[in-house]
C-alpha cells in the first residue's frame, strides 16, 4: 500500500503543469508569430471641406484644403510565394502610398490587390523574399475562456511587434462597428490599441485564428479597456480568396436587419408573442424592400427551417447565402395578424457614399456615411429628408472611419443644415 501511494504521489508531481511549461507556450507563440506580422504605414491626402464657401455664381462649391497624413496599422503575411498580406480595410482605405515594414526591419512599397469594406478586410502585395507566413487555424473551434495572443504595432513604430495575451470573452459579436457590416467578431481581452488593427490573434498552438480590428472604449479614450474584437480567420479566409481571385467579394444578401425580441420589447410594440427573428430595419432598394417585407415583421420560417425560438445569430447565418440564390421567408405581421410568405433572390451589396439610412421603432434615425465627396451633402440631405417624413425624433450618424476629416465634414454638414433652418 505504501509503495502504491508513493507511485501515485510521484506520478502526480511529475505530470502536473509547472510555471515554466505555461510560460513556454506564450514564448513559443511570440517567437513563431512575430515574424509573420508586419507594420503598415499608410499615407493619405485628406480633404477638409469648408461648407460655408460659395462661389459668386451661386453654385455650391465647397472649398477643400488638402494635407498629407500618415496612419499606422498592422498586417499578417499569408502567402510567401506571392507576397500577400492580410489587413483591415480601414488601415489602407484611400491611401496614396503604403509602406510595409517587416519584423527584420526591411521596408517595401505595397500595392492593394483588393478591399472589402463590408468585412473591413484588404489584401496587399509586396515583392519580397525570405518571408514567413502565419499558420492558419480554425476559428470555429475556439472556446470561450481559451487563451489567445495578440501581436501588432500599437501607437507607433517604436512599439511594433508588441505581444499581449488574454482570453476569448465571447464569440459571434455583431453590431459593433456598424449595422451594415458583416460582423461576427471574436471578443477578447488581450490588450490591443490603435495601430493593432490588421494584426494577428493567435491560439496557444501558434495558429492564426483572428485579425484584430476594433476596441470598445468609454467614448473619451482611444486606448484599450479590455474589450477587443477580431475577425475570425475562417471568415477572413473566405474574403481573402475572393479578393485574390477577382479583386472583390460577391455576397448574397436580403437587406433585413434582425434582432431577438424579448417580452419587454414585445409589450411596448403591442406584440403578443416573441416568436421568430424580429425585423428591425429594411435597407432601401434591397430584395426585402422590393418584395414588401416591413420593419416589425417576425420571421418564423426560413425555407424549410423553423425559425421560432431561433436566436438572431443563427437566423442570420441561414439568411445569408450564395449570390443569386432564392430563399423563402415566412413572416408573421402583427399589424395584420397573419402569416405572409416571400420568395427573395439574394442580391449583391453595393457600397455607396451614403449607402444606408433607416429609422427604428423608437423613431431614432440612422445614417451611415462612408466617404465624403462633392455629392455627399446632397445624398445626406435626401436621406435626412426621407427620415424626417417618417417622424424622426433623433439621429445617429455612423462614420465608417475614425478620421478627423470625416468628423469635421459631418459637423459642417449639420451646421449647414441648421443655417438653412433645418431642425434636428
Amino acid at each position: 500500500m505504501r509503495k502504491l501511494l508513493a507511485i501515485l504521489t510521484f506520478t502526480i508531481l511529475y505530470t502536473a503543469p509547472n510555471k515554466n511549461n505555461f510560460n513556454e507556450l506564450f514564448i513559443n507563440v511570440a517567437e513563431s508569430g512575430s515574424p509573420c506580422i508586419v507594420s503598415i504605414v499608410s499615407e493619405k491626402i485628406e480633404k477638409n471641406s469648408n461648407m460655408f464657401f460659395f462661389n459668386p455664381f451661386g453654385f455650391e462649391e465647397p472649398f477643400q484644403e488638402e494635407r498629407k497624413s500618415q496612419s499606422l496599422g498592422s498586417g499578417v503575411i499569408v502567402d510567401i510565394k506571392n507576397g500577400y498580406l492580410l489587413t483591415n480595410n480601414h488601415v489602407v482605405e484611400d491611401a496614396e502610398e503604403i509602406k510595409v515594414i517587416l519584423y527584420d526591419k526591411r521596408e517595401f512599397e505595397a500595392t492593394v490587390i483588393g478591399t472589402d469594406p463590408p468585412s473591413d478586410l484588404a489584401i496587399l502585395k509586396i515583392e519580397a523574399d525570405n518571408l514567413i507566413k502565419a499558420k492558419m487555424g480554425n476559428s470555429d473551434e475556439l472556446n470561450i475562456g481559451e487563451w489567445v495572443v495578440a501581436i501588432g504595432s500599437p501607437f507607433g513604430l517604436h512599439l511594433n511587434h508588441t505581444v499581449t495575451a488574454g482570453i476569448v470573452s465571447a464569440v459571434g459579436r455583431s453590431d459593433i462597428i456598424s449595422k451594415t457590416n458583416f460582423e461576427n467578431f471574436i471578443q477578447h481581452d488581450a490588450a490591443i490599441n490603435p495601430g493593432n488593427s490588421g494584426g494577428g490573434l493567435f491560439d496557444l498552438d501558434g495558429n492564426l485564428i483572428g485579425i484584430n480590428t476594433a476596441i470598445a472604449t468609454d467614448g473619451f479614450s482611444r486606448s484599450n479597456a479590455g474589450v477587443g474584437f477580431a475577425i475570425p480567420i475562417n471568415q477572413a479566409t473566405r474574403v481573402m480568396e475572393d479578393l485574390i481571385s477577382g479583386g472583390k467579394v460577391l455576397r448574397g444578401y436580403l437587406g433585413v436587419y434582425i434582432e431577438d425580441l424579448d417580452e419587454n420589447k414585445a409589450k411596448v410594440l403591442g406584440i403578443n408573442n416573441t416568436k421568430g427573428a424580429f425585423v428591425v430595419i429594411i435597407i432601401e432598394d434591397s430584395p426585402a424592400y422590393t418584395e414588401g417585407i416591413k420593419s416589425g415583421d417576425q420571421i418564423i420560417r426560413i425555407d424549410t427551417i423553423d425559425a421560432i425560438g431561433m436566436n438572431t445569430r443563427d437566423a442570420s447565418k441561414i439568411i445569408k447565402g450564395e449570390l443569386g440564390s432564392v430563399v423563402k421567408l415566412t413572416v408573421f405581421r402583427p399589424s395584420m395578424r397573419k402569416k405572409i410568405s416571400f420568395d427573395l433572390t439574394r442580391a449583391n451589396i453595393v457600397v455607396k457614399h451614403v449607402p444606408y439610412w433607416g429609422i427604428d421603432e423608437d423613431g431614432i434615425g440612422y445614417i451611415r456615411i462612408t466617404k465624403f465627396s462633392k455629392n455627399t451633402f446632397k445624398d445626406f440631405s435626401e436621406a435626412l429628408s426621407d427620415l424626417k417624413n417618417q417622424a424622426l425624433l433623433g439621429l445617429v450618424i455612423d462614420l465608417r472611419s475614425n478620421s478627423g476629416g470625416l468628423l469635421s465634414n459631418a459637423i459642417n454638414i449639420l451646421d449647414k443644415l441648421t443655417n438653412r433652418g433645418e431642425t434636428l
